[in-house]
């Protein structure tokens, strides 16, 4: 029996995701691999699709007829929701943050394909007004007699929580299965969803594990104050789920190098490396720095000796915009 109860959710990811062993002689003596949350599906959507099948649930048990958004221009989870609106027959509305280029490209070309109603501002616009953004988004929906539902950020919020809660469960049987004991658990931390989810899923599933998030934007202390108001929301608005404060995991933001989707060279070596020797393909924003954030903690050796699963939640769209760095 599962030591939580989890909310009503729509199946969109193709799961449970593969757990691939990776092989690299230079961080021994750690045991490394990778959970392909790469692989989840609905066009390589990553972990944003895990936290959309409760948002989804949720957003249709309203009434909704149109998702509003927001994220940065290349916003994985942006892209994730205008292709889950489309595949829905929803409409979608994005709130996007800095000016496209003459020809749209990545996770932008894909929302717009997808027919997604998008709006860009810019950086200091989008940081000053974006609830204000967002209302207006919400009024022309109402005034044209639509019902509108809006997901923050990264779906990082109490509903979206339970997508990584839920990936927790299926790491814990993974390592029932590859008799992995007391795991490092490793993910990008960029609007804080998945590290919460990830840690009050563990919590329960596997005390013995930790999670390691590795900042892409913002301090540590942001991170672990956005763990605790996320997870503490999720246990007021579902009452008897089961759910815990963690205590589990740590931050690091000693990788964000010159600010958020901002890549410095070690990312792109990193970033190559892992394409030629594993078949990887990670992104300049999140998973790259993420990785590189990782193997230089490995080779610090700051944890103990044991198996390391670093979560891949995709980003490979994110590359495209950045091919002048490589």
């Amino acid at each position: 029996m599962s030591p939580l109860s989890f909310p009503p959710k729509i199946a969109l990811a193709q799961t449970p995701t593969p757990l691939d062993r990776l092989e690299r002689g230079d961080v021994d003596p750690y045991r490394l691999w990778c959970k392909r949350d790469d692989l989840t599906g609905c066009a390589l959507s990553g972990n944003k699709v895990r936290k959309l099948e409760f948002v989804l649930s949720e957003a249709l048990s309203q009434g909704a007829d149109t998702l509003i958004t927001c994220g940065g221009l290349q916003s994985n989870h942006c892209r994730a929701t205008a292709l889950i609106a489309a595949a829905w027959g929803l409409n979608c509305r994005l709130v996007l943050r800095g000016e496209p280029e003459q020809v749209y490209d990545g996770n932008l070309l894909l929302g717009q394909l997808a027919g997604a109603q998008i709006a860009c501002f810019s950086e200091r616009e989008y940081r000053k007004k974006l609830p204000e953004l967002l209302a207006h988004q919400v009024q022309q929906v109402l005034a044209s007699g639509g019902k509108p539902y809006v997901i923050p950020t990264g779906a990082s919020d109490a509903v979206g929580l339970w997508g990584y809660v839920a990936a927790a469960k299926e790491l814990a049987e993974d390592f029932q299965r590859c008799q992995i004991k007391q795991p490092l658990v490793v993910c990008a931390a960029g609007s804080g969803g998945t590290l919460a989810g990830l840690a009050a899923g563990l919590s329960a599933f596997l005390p013995t594990a930790e999670v390691l998030g590795i900042a892409v934007c913002d301090s540590a202390e942001y991170f672990r104050q956005r763990v605790y108001e996320d997870v503490s929301a999720a246990m007021e608005r579902y009452p008897g789920c089961g759910l815990k404060m963690p205590e589990n995991f740590t931050v690091v933001d000693d990788y964000i190098g010159p600010g958020y989707a901002l890549v410095y060279p070690e990312v792109t070596q990193a970033i190559a490396e892992a394409a030629q020797s594993s078949g990887l393909m990670l992104d300049p924003v999140y998973t790259g720095k993420a990785y590189f954030g990782m193997l230089e903690q490995l080779r610090q050796r700051a944890f103990a000796p044991r198996d390391v699963v670093f979560v891949h939640t995709g980003g490979i769209f994110g590359l495209f915009p950045y091919k002048h760095a490589f």
